[in-house]
C-alpha cells in the first residue's frame, strides 16, 4: 500500500496519585517515576520508525508522555484539545469500590444508563472528536507515521468505533494499558487494521 499511513494511539504513563482519587481533567496530574520510564521506554521503542508528527491531550501527562518520542525525531509536541480525558461527573473523587463515591445515594441517579453513560461525556461524542483528531493526524503524516497521546477511555472508544463494535462496555475488558500504542493503519483515507502493543511492559 504505497500510500500507507500509521497512526500510533497512545495512552499517558502511570500518574503520581497518592491520593487514588478520579484526576480526569483536573490540572497538576504528572507521570510519576514510573510514569516518566514508560515514555522513555516507547521512544525508544519507536526511535526508528518513520514518526513526523506528535500530537497530545493538553493535559500535562499526555504531554510528558509524548516528549521523548518527539525529541528522538527532533519534532515538537503540539497540543489537540480533541485528544482530551473524557468527562466524567465523579472527577476528583475517589471511585473505587467499598470507599468511595458509589457509596453516597445523592450520585447513584448518575447511574442511571450506562449505555450513554449518564455520568459523564457521551461514547458517541468522545468516538467523534477522538476520530477527528485522528483525521488532523493522519492527513499530517500522510504516508508516514504520527503518535498522538490521549487517554484510556478515549483510546478504547475510537478502538471500538473503528471496529464497528458497540462503544458502551465493561471498563475492566478495555485492551489499553499503561504507555500501550494501539497502532492504526490507513490506506489512504480508509481504516485497515488496529494493532495494539505494550512496548514498556505491563
Amino acid at each position: 500500500m504505497a500510500d500507507t499511513t500509521t497512526v500510533h494511539v497512545m495512552r499517558h504513563g502511570e500518574v503520581h496519585n497518592p491520593h487514588k482519587i478520579l484526576y480526569g481533567r483536573i490540572e497538576g496530574y504528572k507521570l510519576s517515576e514510573r510514569g516518566r520510564a514508560q515514555a522513555e521506554a516507547v521512544a525508544e521503542a519507536l526511535q526508528h520508525r518513520d514518526i513526523v508528527l506528535v500530537v497530545a491531550s493538553p493535559l500535562e501527562r499526555a504531554q510528558q508522555t509524548a516528549a521523548p518520542i518527539a525529541a528522538r525525531h527532533g519534532l515538537e509536541v503540539t497540543a489537540d484539545d480533541d485528544l482530551i480525558e473524557s468527562l466524567n461527573y465523579f472527577e476528583g473523587r475517589r471511585v473505587s469500590p467499598g470507599d468511595g463515591a458509589w457509596r453516597d445515594p445523592r450520585v447513584w441517579w448518575l447511574l442511571r444508563n450506562p449505555l450513554r453513560p449518564s455520568w459523564g461525556e457521551p461514547y458517541k461524542e468522545i468516538a467523534a472528536r477522538m476520530t477527528t483528531a485522528i483525521d488532523k493526524a493522519r492527513a499530517k503524516a500522510a504516508g508516514h507515521e504520527a503518535v498522538v497521546v490521549s487517554h484510556q477511555l478515549p483510546v478504547w472508544t475510537l478502538r471500538l468505533h473503528l471496529e464497528d463494535k458497540r462503544l458502551w462496555h465493561d471498563p475492566r475488558r478495555r485492551e489499553c494499558g499503561l504507555a500501550s500504542l494501539t497502532s492504526l493503519v490507513f490506506d489512504g483515507d480508509e481504516f485497515v487494521r488496529a494493532h495494539y502493543t505494550e512496548p514498556a511492559g505491563k
